[in-house]
């Protein structure tokens, strides 16, 4: 080849390359979300208490006399849209979880944080007291590194270790289980309800009106902060798995199943009908058995799933408006305990959206 024909060979390489590589990009990019306008972010801190040891401080030889520990607050990170609809969205995670739930997911796309941001809903991020970025407990804890995490594959209802659910809604990329695994986080401090809700409605007295979005754990939470405060408008909650509150007298048998007896819990009358003055919404994934289960990862949703039901019509008999919504029943199929973070979340998202918009709850505030 002569050099001529070797210099026009090279050119026209180099021409068909840039040609790949920017259709490839363009092909990318398609399937990238587009940039996000905020108006604000920031992060602070709700509730807490504050332990004041008696005697003087002295600067210059500092012991703990006359010092002060505050704790037991809730950490809030939170971001405002350009154009805010009128309720903003109060996402708060489950057990062994902190505000990570809400961000990116396991595989590395958009989790709720951003899509209902792009929905122009302002998101508020909680770690609630003595987690993740709420750590300062007033309360002693001890940490022990047990392993757990295959038994926790199996609570979350991935699989049966070390196998997936077929058709499950989570990435096989063996990094996204890494991911996962570690977005685990440890309790510095004993689980206090009282401390919790208190943060929490501490946190819609600051905001003022919004709908609460609840997972797992703090699913029984959120019904308790919607009894405390008025400004909860709405819930929307992913798989609750305790804390279903009846009124006293009216509380149902415990629903057993091989992970344990699932209990409910009573409340006065009064607070009771709270909760039959706002809408509230239920989703639970799939791979959740009919009928019980030798496999307590996935029978203890079976129980959680029924007591939903019960409660639900609890509510629903006074005047409530609740709806308990089982994915696999309106189409949506192998979701986890996770399914606003699933493969299929954008789908799990305009369920949410739709219902919200059937409830009236993402207007935008009317000009002045």
């Amino acid at each position: 080849m002569s050099r001529n024909h070797r210099k026009s060979f090279i050119a026209l390489w180099l021409i068909a390359a840039i040609l790949l590589t920017s259709a490839s990009a363009q092909d990318a990019g398609k399937n990238r979300p587009g940039p996000l306008v905020i108006r604000e972010q920031g992060s602070f801190t709700v509730g807490g208490t504050v332990i004041s040891n008696p005697g003087k401080f002295d600067p210059y030889r500092p012991t703990p006399d006359g010092q002060t520990f505050h704790g037991d607050h809730a950490y809030v990170f939170y971001q405002l849209p350009a154009k805010a609809r009128q309720l903003p969205l109060v996402m708060w995670h489950g057990i062994g979880q902190f505000s990570k739930t809400w961000e990116t997911t396991p595989d590395g796309r958009e989790g709720y944080q951003n899509i209902f941001l792009r929905r122009d809903f302002g998101v508020y991020l909680i770690d609630q007291p003595r987690r993740g970025n709420a750590s300062r407990s007033t309360q002693p804890a001890s940490l022990t590194p047990t392993p757990d995490e295959q038994g926790w594959f199996g609570t979350f209802r991935l699989g049966i270790w070390p196998d997936f659910f077929p058709g499950v809604q989570f990435s096989r990329d063996p990094e996204a289980l890494n991911q996962y695994f570690r977005s685990m986080t440890p309790s510095i401090g004993p689980i206090d309800g009282d401390v919790l809700t208190s943060a929490v409605s501490a946190l819609f007295d600051k905001i003022g009106p919004g709908i609460l979005v609840t997972h797992s754990h703090s699913g029984g939470f959120g019904w308790r902060t919607a009894i405390k405060n008025r400004n909860v408008r709405a819930i929307v909650s992913y798989e609750p798995g305790s804390g279903f509150v009846f009124p006293e007298g009216e509380v149902p048998a415990p629903i057993q199943s091989s992970a344990g007896p699932l209990e409910a819990v009573a409340v006065p009358p009064a607070e009771f009908m709270r909760l039959t003055r706002i809408p509230i919404v239920i989703y639970y994934g799939d791979f959740i058995p009919k009928e019980p289960s030798a496999n307590p990862g996935q029978d203890g949703w079976r129980a959680r799933l029924e007591m939903a039901r019960k409660w639900r019509d609890a509510v629903n008999k006074r005047g409530g408006d609740v709806t308990v919504v089982h994915l696999p029943e309106v189409g949506l199929k192998g979701n986890t305990h996770f399914p606003f973070s699933d493969l299929n979340n954008l789908q799990v998202a305009d369920l949410m959206s739709a219902w919200l918009t059937r409830k009236g709850l993402d207007k935008y505030p009317k000009r002045k």
